[in-house]
């Protein structure tokens, strides 16, 4: 057995096809035919307010007239800086119907952040909030930002190229459908990463790419059927989980999507379960744990009983977490593994079938994977031994934006290297052991912070914990903890030490814990370790 018989097309769920067939069509087409199917169905709930697929789309068409008068040509980005809302949805149609690419910016990000990023990606117009209008002005100069589009009540003049939302809407409504000559292969997303070595680059994400994606999922998700569903989108549609995951696979199904803008509303996230009766509901682990402890739900007072289908993503997920979960709603929440230069998923465990702790799952139809050894990335290793995880499938990116040196070492012969180390069972489920960058180097030897974390994470009084490594003077470098405890408890590093030693050889014990109240976090779930040690520094 060896990664070419791909032992896991055994272990997919009944229905789940090992073969799929991609429509070889735009995200364009995409809405297009949902639109057809779906016209007067509700596309989408935002606070109590629906708008039906005829609306999204005759919505995005007068964003993207209003994008051609103001000259945006093919190719050209175009940035939208919103959380979860309406607009979003009709302004990320709208800039694909005017041929431009999506570039998704963080709405709290901070001005310089910004500006880095609309001057690397040569932003051409940005749909903003009025709260931000001075601070991009401040730096627009700089930019070939020809045009803000100001969402909410501005009370500065504009200048002649800028332009209310509201007004896009009126003036640009009537006439014909817009249409572009946009094909498969073209750019559809500009995605900001860390990638596979750690520097910041943009990942382009092509049209066939989120389209492939979208169709894997729906085919994986098998107790689903299409236009029956509604889709809580709490994961911000910013990162392309949530697009791809949340907006993208709710359009492909005819689904409902609800709307979430702060997914740290736990009132208002568990309402809308309830409310609108939510059968598929992306997530991380995080706004699991956090429905799994909330004393209103642990009182009965929510409904989650709809729910069908959750795929966390983005971090490990702890088994009690997914059982708890499963215990309350009685749904199906099953790990999953993406990234950003393969938008936004290649691994999934079944929904139905067989979930093994710890697992990222099986690869997603059409996917091939191998695991090769860490040094050189040339030799397969054998099954049940570690390397770096590379894969191949329709869903991965062209590239990196104006960045041959890191596309070259992302994408070889065809193959994605992902960065992560992994292993594969004997079955084809594969285990995240940790980032190949993040390796803590002890002594000479390797330590995975991922594996030293799901070891601390088992102690009782341990609500969170991160691991990094860090460079003493003396001892050169060694593992640290950041450890977070459950509420109403007190411990000591000892005491995590000794817990430590039933399980990890000495040089993996953490030589420093340090306790927080929080760790930081991405709008994704993602604990940053950088951050942390940085504040060490």
């Amino acid at each position: 057995m060896n990664y070419k018989t791909k032992p896991w097309l055994a272990h997919y769920d009944d229905g789940a096809p090992a073969v799929i067939q991609i429509p070889g069509i735009t995200l364009n087409e995409l809405l297009r035919k949902s639109v057809a199917r779906n016209g007067e169905s509700t596309c989408i709930i935002y606070e109590g307010e629906t708008l039906s697929y005829n609306e999204v789309d005759d919505l995005s068409d007068r964003v993207a007239r209003y994008l051609l008068s103001i000259g945006i040509k093919k190719g050209d980005r175009v940035g939208i800086m919103q959380p979860n809302t309406p607009i979003f949805v009709i302004g990320y149609y709208g800039i694909l119907k005017a041929g431009g690419v999506v570039m998704a910016i963080n709405p709290t990000y901070r001005p310089p952040e910004v500006k880095n990023l609309v001057v690397e990606a040569g932003v051409k117009a940005l749909i903003l909030p009025a709260a931000l209008v001075d601070a991009i002005k401040s730096f627009q100069a700089q930019t070939l930002i020809q045009s803000l589009v100001i969402v909410g009540e501005d009370t500065k003049s504009l200048s002649s190229e800028d332009i209310h939302w509201h007004d896009v809407l009126s003036l640009w409504s009537g006439g014909d459908p817009v249409t572009r000559d946009v094909r498969p292969n073209d750019p559809a997303v500009f995605q900001y990463t860390g990638g596979t070595t750690g520097t910041p680059k943009c990942a382009i994400g092509r049209h066939r790419n989120l389209v492939a994606n979208v169709t894997q999922f729906q085919g994986w998700l098998v107790n689903t059927h299409s236009k029956d569903e509604t889709v809580l989108v709490a994961i911000p549609m910013y990162h392309v989980y949530g697009m791809v995951l949340g907006m993208n696979l709710s359009v492909k199904m005819g689904a409902r999507m609800v709307l979430i803008p702060d997914p740290r509303d736990l009132d208002g996230l568990l309402a809308a379960i309830e409310t609108y009766q939510v059968t598929v509901f992306p997530g991380v682990p995080t706004i699991y744990a956090a429905i799994n402890q909330y004393p209103p739900v642990l009182a009965g007072k929510f409904d989650l009983s709809s729910i069908k289908a959750c795929i966390s993503g983005s971090a490990t997920l702890p088994d009690s977490v997914k059982k708890d979960f499963e215990s309350l709603t009685k749904g199906h929440l099953v790990e999953g593994y993406g990234l950003s230069e393969a938008p936004t998923a290649t691994h999934c465990n079944p929904v139905l079938g067989v979930n093994k702790t710890g697992s990222i799952g099986l690869p997603l139809p059409n996917v091939e994977c191998k695991v090769v050894d860490l040094e050189t990335g040339q030799k397969e290793v054998p099954v049940g031994e570690i390397g770096e995880l590379i894969v191949r499938g329709p869903q991965v990116m062209a590239g990196y934006h104006q960045n041959p040196g890191e596309t070259a070492i992302a994408l070889r012969d065809g193959w994605l290297y992902t960065g992560d180390v992994v292993w594969m069972d004997e079955d084809g489920y594969f285990y995240l052991i940790d980032r190949k960058k993040d390796v803590i180097k002890v002594g000479g030897f390797q330590v995975w912070p991922n594996e030293v974390e799901q070891i601390i994470r088992r102690h009782p009084k341990v609500k969170e914990v991160a691991v990094s490594g860090y460079m003493d003077e003396k001892r050169g470098e060694v593992a640290k903890a950041w450890v977070v405890l459950k509420e109403n408890t007190e411990g000591s590093a000892e005491e995590i030490q000794a817990f430590c030693k039933q399980y990890l050889v000495n040089y993996k014990i953490p030589k420093i814990i340090t306790f927080r109240q929080s760790l930081p976090r991405t709008r994704v779930g993602k604990v940053l370790r950088r951050v942390l040690a940085s504040e060490e520094e």
